[in-house]
């Protein structure tokens, strides 16, 4: 290995997992406080969803509220840096990083194919440029770390396989 490849090795998770962690960790403060910011973008999405016959989806006791997906930004941060500050627990930044992808590719689907669109908050689009770049950099991560991710998957299945005894 090349020292640019071991120096981009060693610094690649850290940079991803500030990042990630950053804009996660920003936006509680909208979703936590009911900013009306955040009122316009869920109001418009559980509009749609009611369109589609399913009301209250993205209200504030819903599904897929606000508070649902801060709680969700949350946990991924904190896994992301907990797996960053413990090496023996680096697989949890895989899982971290799995949240971070699911939480982002709906974000980024929300914002595609429904009315809420790119730029709800007129802002010349940052809030879904910022999904983007946290998709991307989640996706990053699950890459960089895919053999804990393999491990993890593992004792997983192994929870759920029905127990077969011995005969």
């Amino acid at each position: 290995m090349n020292s640019v490849s071991a120096i981009a090795g060693r610094w690649a998770p850290r940079v991803i997992t500030v990042f990630t962690a950053a804009v996660f960790l920003d936006s509680l403060r909208f979703k936590f406080t009911n900013h009306p910011n955040t009122q316009e973008i869920f109001g418009r999405l559980d509009t749609w969803a009611t369109s589609l016959g399913a009301p209250g989806l993205f209200d504030v006791t819903g599904l897929f509220s606000q508070y649902v997906i801060g709680t969700g930004e949350l946990i991924a941060s904190s896994l992301l840096i907990a797996g960053m500050l413990l090496p023996s627990y680096r697989y949890l930044q895989a899982v971290g990083a799995a949240i971070g992808v699911a939480i982002m590719s709906g974000a980024i689907s929300f914002h595609l194919f429904t009315p809420l669109g790119v730029d709800p908050n007129n802002d010349g689009g940052g809030l879904f440029v910022a999904a983007c770049f946290v998709w991307l950099g989640s996706v990053s991560m699950l890459i960089i770390r895919r053999k804990e991710l393999s491990l993890v998957a593992g004792r997983l299945a192994a929870l759920v396989r029905p127990y077969v005894p011995a005969s």
